[in-house]
């Protein structure tokens, strides 16, 4: 391993479905039918009315079925009732928008439920299906993502492709925990692997990594399991200062400065770690969670996703002559230019890709779209494209993202001392190095202008109800058309399927540019009162209307 890098596993293919338990009786209704009436009549309907009736009485109603339990996969766009996408290329020749939508293997991150919640929905979870725990033992962990492509699709495609595997990668080398398990319980059973590990014998373990520290010390004498997990929890913030270091060496310039806000980077820690300091990492191991969260995961996983890609294409063919034979770092003037070998048979790709992803956990096997089921849902958002919620009591449209243009305060701060200028094109939009966002995975001829992959993270704890759906646009219907406007169109849909395919049409019909749309829905507990809260979609239609009609005249689609 070098400079950090993640182990590339077996890839598997993602798990575009969702496991979870029927009843077998809704599977199969007609197995174990019973012969006879299933109605529970009166107690005074159960005697003849004829004082001459000489038939038998009237038949008892048959115990209830057993509800025996069975395992199903369902595949998530086959669940219109739960899920819906859609996606149309406008008037581009191609469509550089992907999606992915699915399960991956994540720790439970969602808040533990109270006990008195925990017994009183163990009945409803009886009586319904419920979602089957994943392989960590956690209840499953929902994945939604939304890829928007410039310049082609390979990064799109590439984040469609892997992205979720180096979550799931950085979640298993950064040690992340799950938030069902109580400290002490992860401390035992840490300690308790630590110490099994111990007494395996030479030859039989497993190699040494995060996973598996060592097991002497500096003077020779045999680590404490405490000690151990210390080293444990020094290794994993080693990996996220070395990714920070590798982007410092290859790219230079912005990322000379570099400082992740959910990676530990500080000076100080790292010469305390250096030294082998024990009151240093005594918090650490005492607290190991503060070494490791999901949004230092996601930071990670997002920045290393970005490395690899940008490395690979730095190694290959760049099509302008003069700038092949350059170094990616050549202006750097504290360090050496680093020699590239050119691929003659591979070229260049200079675009990118911006991605919003959203992350659900239940703290109980009951799946998120229950009405009374409370939930955490986590974003991780790159770019310009756009996750909103619709809130149930009053109908209005919660953003969990903001779009990361050089018009806007924060990246516009973040990057005027080391962009050469901020121009404004035709259409009024503020523009650096000749593209419209400040953050972005790809565009390698950018990075060194502060152009990264460095994700903004929000986390929001979901009362059962409090919203109705969520859903993730690409900037082809987030750029067109206001936030309320997206959740009312979508409000008037029976279902999410039905809900993203309007959204995605009307954008296609009012839209000037044709830009790729991409639309995906999904249902939450409040979705039966999704018209309810406000003015329900009638807040937007006089201005959806006027669009449409601004749309259909022949001389506003020449302009």
């Amino acid at each position: 391993m070098q400079g950090g890098a993640i182990t590339t596993p077996r890839k598997r293919g993602f798990h575009d479905y969702f496991v979870t338990h029927l009843p077998s009786s809704s599977l199969h209704p007609d197995s174990k039918s019973v012969p006879g009436p299933h109605h529970r009549l009166p107690r005074s309907a159960s005697q003849p009315h004829t004082s001459g009736y000489a038939g038998p009485p009237a038949a008892v109603s048959h115990p209830g079925i057993s509800r025996e339990m069975t395992v199903v996969r369902i595949p998530l766009q086959s669940a219109k009732f739960h899920f819906g996408i859609s996606s149309s290329r406008g008037m581009r020749p191609y469509n550089e928008d992907m999606f992915q939508a699915g399960v991956i293997e994540l720790p439970a991150f969602a808040k533990r439920a109270p006990v008195s919640l925990s017994r009183t929905q163990r009945q409803q979870i009886i009586e319904e299906g419920t979602a089957a725990e994943g392989v960590t033992g956690d209840p499953q962990c929902f994945y939604f993502g939304v890829f928007d492509g410039h310049g082609g699709s390979d990064c799109s495609q590439f984040l469609r492709e892997h992205l979720h595997l180096y979550i799931e990668n950085a979640a298993t080398r950064l040690q992340l925990q799950s938030s069902l398990k109580k400290q002490k319980e992860f401390e035992n059973g840490t300690l308790r692997r630590i110490t099994e590990a111990n007494d395996i014998p030479t030859g039989q373990g497993s190699q040494p990594g995060p996973s598996s520290p060592s097991k002497i010390s500096d003077d020779g004498q045999k680590a404490s399991p405490e000690r151990q997990l210390a080293q444990l929890n020094q290794e994993v913030i080693k990996l996220q200062q070395d990714l920070v270091a590798r982007w410092s060496d290859m790219v230079g310039g912005y990322f000379k400065r570099f400082k992740p806000e959910h990676l530990i980077i500080a000076p100080g820690r790292q010469r305390a770690i250096n030294r082998g300091d024990d009151h240093s990492l005594l918090p650490l191991a005492q607290d190991p969670a503060k070494a490791s969260t999901l949004e230092t995961v996601l930071t990670y996983a997002f920045l290393k996703a970005d490395l690899d890609f940008v490395s690979v294409e730095a190694r290959k063919v760049d099509e302008d002559i003069v700038r092949s034979d350059r170094a990616l770092n050549e202006d750097e003037i504290f360090g050496e230019a680093s020699k590239k070998a050119p691929d003659p048979f591979s070229r260049q790709f200079l675009g990118g890709s911006t991605c919003s992803v959203a992350l659900i956990s239940t703290p109980t096997p009951m799946p998120f779209w229950n009405p009374s089921s409370p939930s955490t849902l986590v974003t991780a958002h790159v770019g310009d494209t756009r996750i909103l919620l619709c809130r149930t009591d009053d109908g209005q449209a919660v953003s969990m993202t903001t779009n990361h243009h050089p018009s806007s305060t924060g990246e516009g701060n973040r990057l005027r001392r080391y962009a050469a200028s901020f121009v404004t094109d035709s259409f009024g939009e503020e523009r650096m190095g000749g593209l419209a966002n400040t953050r972005a995975f790809g565009d390698i001829h950018s990075k060194r202008l502060g152009v990264s992959a460095e994700p903004e993270i929000r986390r929001l704890e979901l009362q059962p109800a409090q919203y109705s759906f969520l859903t993730l646009v690409s900037d082809g219907i987030s750029g067109l058309l206001t936030d309320q406007e997206i959740v009312d169109i979508i409000k008037e849909s029976k279902t999410p399927e039905q809900g993203a395919k309007n959204l995605v049409d009307y954008a296609t019909e009012v839209s000037r540019e044709g830009d790729n749309a991409t639309c995906m829905v999904i249902r939450l507990g409040g979705w039966e009162r999704r018209i309810e809260g406000g003015l329900g979609s009638m807040g937007t239609k006089e201005v959806r209307e006027w669009r449409r009609q601004e749309a259909a005249e022949p001389i506003n689609r020449r302009r």
